[in-house]
């Protein structure tokens, strides 16, 4: 009785170390529009969903893709390209609904082995509760509430003051209707300071491009402190313009020798992945460029091969939550698997992309708007290559990341001239794999302008010596990538911020 007694206590603190480990990570909402990438991207969500809380799905719609009103009613996009390509319009390239619960049905076979590799892997019944129809009728439909606006505005009421991620895959009209929805109950009433605070406080909306006019007409003119994180030109390198995007040194990653074996040796989840060649039609295509092995040796996209990644262009809005050690959650301008956003000069609730958001690309040696996404692909497809092995492998049989423990403070005051000792701690969950480290300066994010020497840069101590010229005010960014032996190897980080004092 003692012994039972005994894995019954342990059964219980087990159980609330994994809810107290739950409420620690980011809380999100992820809108999307069904495009075949919209769903290479949600495959990709459920490998991570034990990385933030999954608190909504919701099937919006955007410039490429409504449902119609089912009344014949015409419409022609807002947006200029939309409306030179495709004009007048009862709807267009609906994938339907289905498509989300497919997913979710396949990803239930998986999740009992899943959860062998990570305890915090939510089960398919709660995201199946938690999904929703939210406004899909027409490109930046939002006059009419919906269950899905409905939901976002609940969510953005409630008492969890913790940040609430509104991940925008197609428009932002669903996510706009809540906003609307809020406004028209409080908007002329006592409360209206306060909810108007709240929800500022809470919502951070991570946008891949505009989909639809109504971030531009509605949020950003009645909501100008809701933030927004705008990736409007890193996000290629997951996208169909890959080819343009990744150095043809990292291709590889990309084709089908490697992207093959994940799809159809990783379980019925992944089988659903839309890849070139795969004989499977995208759902809702006008013309279909992808599925077929002879329409793929040329298209508007470039040349491909059989099993070839076609296109994730809005994954960067989850890797971003991603916990890997980069500190970027809460400060997007340091950069990290989401990308690197700025804070706008003239819309301090904005942070973006662009020109003047640059990292030095190594392969083609000049700098690059794309390569602060870019820089981290090789290491993001090892994830997804590991990742999709979990769903059919035994955890004994598969890789999982190393962790790694900064022991000096993330924020270290220097002076000028001070030679400073920096220290991991790192260890790996499977037996017997050795770490390989190395220290490198994130120069980009750095308000120093000079380059640092590093000492001993791939052993876990390093030495360096703060530049004397270094001004008060001036920080240097140091980062550790600590990568396993593992087969995929895989990379988790730490970050140490120098500032100068």
């Amino acid at each position: 009785m003692k012994t039972l007694r005994v894995i019954q206590l342990l059964i219980l603190l087990f159980g609330a170390i994994t809810v107290a480990a739950q409420e620690q990570k980011p809380r999100t909402i992820v809108t999307t529009d069904g495009e075949l990438d919209d769903v290479d991207s949600f495959i990709r969500l459920l490998l991570h969903a034990n990385e933030f809380k999954i608190e909504g799905l919701i099937i919006s719609s955007s410039m490429w893709h409504y449902k119609g009103d089912g009344n014949g009613t015409k419409f022609t996009s807002e947006m200029e390209m939309t409306k030179k390509l495709y004009g007048e319009r009862t709807e267009l390239r609906w994938p339907g609904t289905d498509w989300i619960y497919n997913l979710l049905e396949a990803y239930g076979k998986v999740y009992p082995n899943l959860k062998l590799h990570s305890p915090n892997f939510p089960t398919a019944e709660y995201l199946r509760s938690v999904t929703r129809i939210g406004n899909i009728d027409f490109e930046g439909e939002m006059e009419k509430d919906t269950e899905g606006s409905e939901f976002i505005k609940a969510s953005l009421l409630d008492d969890n003051t913790e940040p609430l991620y509104l991940q925008v895959w197609g428009g932002t009209n669903t996510i706009a209707r809540s906003l609307k929805s809020i406004e028209d109950q409080y908007k002329n009433t006592p409360q209206w300071k306060s909810i108007y605070k709240k929800v500022c406080d809470k919502a951070i909306i991570y946008a891949i491009l505009d989909q639809d006019a109504t971030y531009r007409k509605y949020i950003s003119v009645n909501w100008p402190d809701v933030k927004i994180y705008y990736n409007a030109s890193q996000f290629w390198c997951f996208a169909y313009f890959w080819k343009r995007a990744v150095p043809e040194q990292w291709h590889h990653y990309m084709q089908g020798k490697f992207m093959g074996p994940i799809i159809n040796n990783s379980g019925p989840l992944l089988k659903m992945y839309y890849s070139y060649g795969d004989g499977n039609p995208p759902a809702g295509e006008l013309e279909d460029i992808y599925s077929d092995p002879e329409k793929i040796k040329s298209n508007m996209w470039g040349s491909f091969t059989q099993y070839d990644f076609i296109s994730e262009g809005d994954s960067p809005a989850f890797f971003h939550l991603i916990d890997v050690g980069l500190d970027n959650l809460n400060n997007p301008h340091y950069g990290g698997w989401g990308g690197r956003l700025v804070q706008s000069i003239t819309v301090p609730s904005r942070w973006e992309d662009g020109e003047h958001v640059v990292d030095y690309n190594p392969f083609t040696q000049k700098p690059d708007a794309a390569y602060p996404q870019t820089r981290w692909v090789d290491v993001l497809q090892n994830e997804f290559a590991a990742r999709a092995a979990w769903c059919v492998q035994p955890y004994n049989k598969a890789n999982h990341p190393p962790r790694v423990i900064l022991k000096v403070p993330e924020n270290k005051e220097v002076k000028a001239g001070e030679k400073i000792k920096l220290l991991v701690k790192s260890s790996d969950p499977d037996s017997g794999q050795e770490i390989k480290f190395k220290w490198w300066q994130y120069h980009e994010v750095d308000s120093y302008a000079g380059k640092i020497n590093l000492e001993n840069e791939n052993g876990a101590t390093l030495m360096l010596r703060v530049p004397a010229d270094a001004k008060p005010g001036d920080d240097i960014h140091i980062i550790l990538s600590a990568t396993d032996t593992g087969t995929p190897a895989l990379t988790r980080y730490v970050r140490v911020v120098l500032k100068v004092r």
